[in-house]
């Protein structure tokens, strides 16, 4: 990709994406993560009616009197973005890549962050972190992220939830709002990991896939090419118990992923590349 083509495409992303957290998202997404914490704000004295449980008790004995700390809602919020950059996203059948959505999703996400005049962040991982983005504010930060989204090549094509993980909660040690975008194939084991995230974070979980992963369709001898692992396969499509086996082998996917995020509370959406990501967002906030 030429740099005027891909300013052509972060334009026409910004264009999309600043109208749809602007007119549908902002509501909701400060409805939902706004204020949920509380935040020291400062020292004032005892007065009568004053809940006793909230006296300073190194101040009082200090200027032999009772003072009480008071504590204000957190109004500015973290957001953290862990994509997904393993080379599952580079497939798509009908009307785009899953990479071109995830950026989509992730960029509306942003813009909807600094809309609020909050920070946002983001991780790109594979079977390693690629690239770690600390949370800024501000247009131009955005606009630096939807370049990295739509332009930033991986060094490995591999998956590692369980390690992106790990580092996020390493990483950012105050409270935020975190979305994991992933296609959630070839992933490893990372219930614990996603447990002791979403004990220190809001955790929430976008799953982007296309039809054609859980639908093999009859056209024959095809050969297959494993974008993570690099091997090749050659499978004849015509066969109906081959196409009952990649329809349940996606089904045996999904199953454990599903109870993975059931046990560990996360929320969680699922939107196929040919479905309107903005209804699958408005309900992930609405939950």
């Amino acid at each position: 990709m030429t740099s005027e083509e891909l300013l052509k495409r972060v334009r026409r992303i910004e264009i999309k994406t600043r109208r749809l957290s602007r007119n549908i998202f902002a509501g909701e997404y400060h409805s939902q993560f706004k204020g949920r914490g509380m935040a020291f704000s400062e020292v004032r004295e005892y007065q009568p009616g004053d809940d006793v449980r909230s006296i300073d008790w190194n101040v009082t004995a200090r200027l032999n009197k009772p003072y009480i700390k008071v504590f204000e809602e957190e109004r500015e919020l973290t957001v953290m973005l862990l994509v997904d950059v393993s080379g599952s996203r580079n497939f798509g059948t009908l009307n785009q890549m899953k990479r071109d959505m995830m950026a989509e999703v992730a960029a509306t996400l942003a813009f909807s962050t600094i809309a609020n005049n909050d920070k946002v962040g983001v991780i790109f991982f594979s079977d390693k972190i690629e690239k770690f983005i600390p949370a800024k504010k501000g247009k131009t930060h955005v606009l630096r992220i939807i370049r990295e989204l739509l332009s930033f090549e991986p060094t490995s094509s591999g998956t590692d939830l369980a390690q992106a993980l790990q580092y996020f909660a390493n990483a950012q040690k105050r409270h935020c709002t975190a979305f994991l975008i992933s296609d959630f194939i070839g992933v490893n084991a990372f219930e614990q990991p996603l447990m002791i995230a979403s004990n220190r974070h809001d955790m929430n979980i976008i799953q982007i896939y296309d039809w054609r992963e859980k639908e093999l369709p009859n056209v024959g001898l095809v050969q297959f090419h494993d974008a993570e692992t690099g091997q090749d396969i050659w499978v004849d499509t015509s066969l109906r118990s081959i196409r009952r086996q990649y329809t349940e082998a996606w089904e045996r996917n999904q199953y454990v992923v599903e109870q993975i995020f059931t046990r560990t509370g996360v929320r969680k959406v699922s939107v196929r590349t040919d479905e309107d990501y903005v209804k699958a967002l408005m309900h992930l906030f609405r939950k």
